[in-house]
């Protein structure tokens, strides 16, 4: 059980700190430096976990079996983290900001579900889907 539990945690701890800090980051900060700084921090805490973590400790070699994917998704990372930094810099309160994102996320995740993995979509999930846009409705309202 405990191995199905602790990532959602790490997810959800991690969101929260992040999204704290995206909306701290000063406005005055030029975002793409922040961003540099940012990056930094990561490649340096990554290189260290990796040598915690790696049975084979042979960086040059894992790196060699990295596809296309690592570099989409580091620039979706960016898009990410440069769109919330924008998302409060244009006055978005941290619990709704986040909060419309997320659904949009998850209906979008819906979609690409359907259309790229073949998952079904249940009558319940439609209403769901429905729900959600209730609350972005009477949230925005």
């Amino acid at each position: 059980m405990w191995n199905l539990v602790w990532p959602i945690l790490l997810v959800i701890l991690s969101n929260i700190f992040y999204h704290i800090c995206s909306k701290s980051t000063p406005t005055g900060v030029q975002p793409m430096a922040s961003l540099i700084v940012t990056y930094l921090v990561a490649a340096a805490v990554t290189a260290v976990l990796y040598f915690f973590t790696s049975p084979t400790k042979n960086l040059l070699q894992d790196i060699k079996s990295v596809n296309w994917t690592s570099l989409a998704l580091g620039i979706a990372v960016v898009g990410l983290e440069f769109g919330y930094l924008q998302v409060y810099r244009a006055g978005w309160n941290i619990s709704v900001g986040s909060l419309i994102a997320n659904i949009g996320l998850a209906i979008g995740l819906a979609f690409v579900g359907v259309l790229l993995y073949h998952e079904n979509i249940s009558p319940k999930q439609i209403v769901g889907i429905f729900m959600c846009l209730a609350g972005v409705a009477f949230i925005s309202l």
